[in-house]
């Protein structure tokens, strides 16, 4: 296949020209064309010279570009074209070619509606520098989101020159890239080193903290205050700091204390040893955190009576029936607090003070919420709540979204991790758990009660669902763990039994995306974290989906394999799952297993037909049974409950599209078979399964070999 480049000349001449004045700049452009023949489910109509229309007939529509014909210039790195488009699209995809992989492509933010013609650019210095993208042959692929029925007019196509603002930004992120280089080192050399000097235990009251500990080495010890905004490792000189009388110390510290003018609650930080010097201080011991918190309330712990679980539940979606007909114990209930949060008062706000600082929640978001967890806490259900964090786009207060939105936010991300870098930030974050916390976790539930807190969503896959921008994993985990901490903190203060989960794809050994993290090195990480700076009780939220989140015969699953070293765990291959959860070095203080939740899990229907209803049911019935041995896991929530059109074509849900035409939310039989699951019917209603799935006996689903 031969490159076609279209070079077009543009001369700006006057209509009477001054011979004595220099010639007019002929500006000379290489414009790309598209290769119509190299395209999938995307019809391209040629309209002139290097423009065209195209229309997207299918959900994966792309197309490739001509190969260079010869290199590009070094200098030209902005990809950009002009369009005209009437619906907005999703993302655009370009890859790298050849070969065509995830790991070369790079992903935008969505392409807006422009009624006439607008310009679209993206900076691909870094991509085009990372694959040595540029030579005679190489060629560009470009995703044109995920939807069929969009049409868009596309002229212009090329390669240019930064412009002098995007030479800046280019410039910027180098310098952030070299910054968080810089800041992945200094923590691993934190996390491994071997300090001689301990803090041993930090004790909070209601009053006061007590921090006890012992240095070595002499010197001018001393104890210092790490706030959750603070960067510990990049902490020149520390500002809070506190004497030690000797080497083996107990220090006594009012909880409560100003920081930059605003109230602050002692119980977020954490405290480490360090020499103090004329220029720098050096850290001499790991920093801790509250090993243990005084309760104000006296709440009963509670654990799901059984395994079956709904996804994403709110009383709003209706057929509550269901609770009951499918002897419901668990649920997540997905939390939003930004939809519903301000600064300032408006009407019909319930007034929330934390610190000296007020903050209001919309009422009738709260009072539908109440209703939720009310109806979860009468039927005895174990409601965990998944706190996401929206873009600042999407929040309902601007102020908040700027407060909370992480300063590296991309535009990949559906939610944004929270911004711990700031004190107005974390107080705005700290005073939204808070809030939740002093509501659902009172001893008379009078609004229900929230008993664990899921962070965030699939961290593994971060750049899309808790965005903080392209980051070093353990750069990345630093702040996921200092969320998880901050969330810990404030609900053991009015639960003592309350745990917060890690939220993660089916992703174990291998990450599921190029810029993706691999679940099974972050874990390695947090435990890392739990060692060096006090453990605390977290769990697992994980989401084991077949391979093919479309295909519900997840036995047929390649890549999941009974190794601990498996590229991914999905419903295939549990046993893994649940080997790593009882491992000793695995435990909560190396004795308590881990709670462990399927928090978002399904099979597929492909259709409504019988076939593929057949397909979804005996993808769960394979699971049940599988499950059934393996006591490591303490629930699971099947997701979606409810077929939702928002989910990518995906029906995973045990019923039918709310507004189905034939059956409106009609049950599936799926349904049925998570009703008969843990019943006297469960036999009589999984038998027909045996066959879809290829089997005579459930026997023959338990793996029962080593897993190493």
């Amino acid at each position: 296949m031969f490159a076609f480049f279209l070079t077009v000349g543009f001369s700006f001449l006057s209509c009477k020209k001054d011979p004595s004045e220099p010639a007019a700049p002929v500006v000379v452009v290489d414009y790309m064309r598209l290769n119509s023949s190299a395209s999938n489910q995307l019809e391209v109509t040629s309209v002139g010279a290097g423009e065209y229309e195209l229309t997207t007939t299918g959900e994966d529509p792309y197309v490739s570009l001509f190969p260079l014909k010869k290199n590009n210039a070094a200098e030209k790195v902005v990809f950009t074209f002009e369009y005209k488009c009437l619906k907005e699209i999703s993302h655009l995809q370009v890859f790298f070619g050849s070969p065509i992989t995830e790991e070369r492509s790079l992903k935008t933010a969505a392409i807006p509606v422009a009624a006439g013609w607008n310009s679209f650019s993206v900076d691909a210095g870094v991509p085009i520098s990372t694959f040595n993208w540029s030579h005679t042959g190489d060629f560009l692929r470009l995703d044109f989101g995920n939807q069929a029925g969009v049409v868009i007019q596309i002229r212009n196509i090329c390669l240019r020159v930064r412009t002098a603002d995007e030479e800046a930004l280019a410039r910027e992120k180098e310098e952030a890239i070299a910054n968080d280089l810089l800041l992945e080192s200094n923590l691993k050399k934190y996390l491994t080193a071997n300090f001689s000097s301990q803090i041993t235990e930090v004790k909070v009251g209601p009053s006061m903290i007590t921090i006890h500990g012992n240095y070595s080495g002499g010197g001018n010890a001393r104890l210092c205050e790490i706030m959750p905004s603070d960067q510990l490792t990049e902490t020149g000189k520390f500002r809070h700091t506190y004497s030690l009388e000797s080497s083996s110390f107990t220090v006594d510290l009012d909880r409560f204390a100003v920081r930059d003018g605003m109230e602050y609650d002692r119980v977020l930080s954490k405290w480490v040893i360090a020499k103090i010097g004329d220029q720098s201080d050096e850290i001499i011991s790991h920093a801790r955190y509250a090993d243990e918190i005084l309760s104000t309330q006296n709440m009963t712990a509670q654990r799901p009576s059984g395994r079956k679980g709904l996804g994403g539940y709110s009383v709003s979606r209706g057929f509550g029936t269901d609770l009951d007909d499918l002897q419901i114990t668990s649920v997540t209930v997905n939390i939003a607090f930004t939809q519903f949060m301000y600064l300032q008062s408006r009407g019909g706000s319930i007034a929330h003070t934390y610190g000296d600082k007020t903050y209001y929640f919309d009422q009738s978001r709260v009072e539908e919420l109440d209703r939720t967890m009310q109806t979860a806490q009468s039927k005895n259900i174990v409601v965990a709540a998944i706190i996401l964090v929206q873009k600042a786009s999407q929040c309902a207060d601007p102020e908040i979204g700027q407060l909370l939105q992480h300063p590296d936010f991309t535009s990949e991300g559906i939610y944004t991790m929270p911004n711990m870098t700031t004190r107005a930030s974390v107080s705005c974050y700290a005073a939204a758990l808070d809030f939740l916390a002093s509501r659902y976790c009172r001893s008379d539930n009078s609004h229900g009660r929230i008993h664990h807190w899921i962070m965030h969503n699939e961290v593994d896959a971060g750049l899309s669902w808790t965005n903080m921008g392209e980051k070093h994993m353990l750069v990345y985990m630093d702040t996921y763990i200092k969320s998880m901490r901050l969330c810990y903190n404030i609900a053991r203060e009015y639960d003592a039994s309350s745990e917060v989960f890690g939220s993660f794809t089916h992703s174990w050994a291998e990450a599921v995306g190029s810029k993706y993290y691999a679940t099974k090195d972050m874990l390695k990480i947090l435990q890392d974290y739990s060692n060096a700076e006090g453990d605390f009780q977290w769990g697992l939220a994980y989401h084991p989906y077949p391979q093919d989140l479309n295909e519900p015969k997840t036995w047929n699953d390649t890549k999941a394999t009974f190794s601990m070293n498996s590229p991914l765990v999905t419903f295939k291959n549990l046993e893994v799952l649940d080997a790593w959860i009882r491992k000793s070095e695995n435990k909560y203080k190396g004795t308590i297993k881990r709670t462990l939740w399927l928090s978002e899990n399904g099979t597929n229907s492909r259709t409504y037909s019988d076939t593929d209803l057949k397909e979804q049911a005996a993808g769960f019935a394979y699971v049940w049974k599988k499950m059934k041995t393996l006591d490591g896991i303490d629930a699971m929530q099947w997701h979606n409950w409810i077929d939702n059109r928002s989910e990518d074509g995906l029906r995973i849900g045990l019923r039918r599209f709310p507004d189905d035409e034939s059956d409106p939310g009609g049950r599936k039989p799926v349904w049925f078979t998570y009703r008969a699951a843990d019943t006297d019917q469960e036999d009589t209603v999984f038998e027909p399964y045996k066959a879809v799935i290829g089997i005579q006996s459930w026997d023959e689903l338990r793996y029962t070999g080593l897993i190493q």
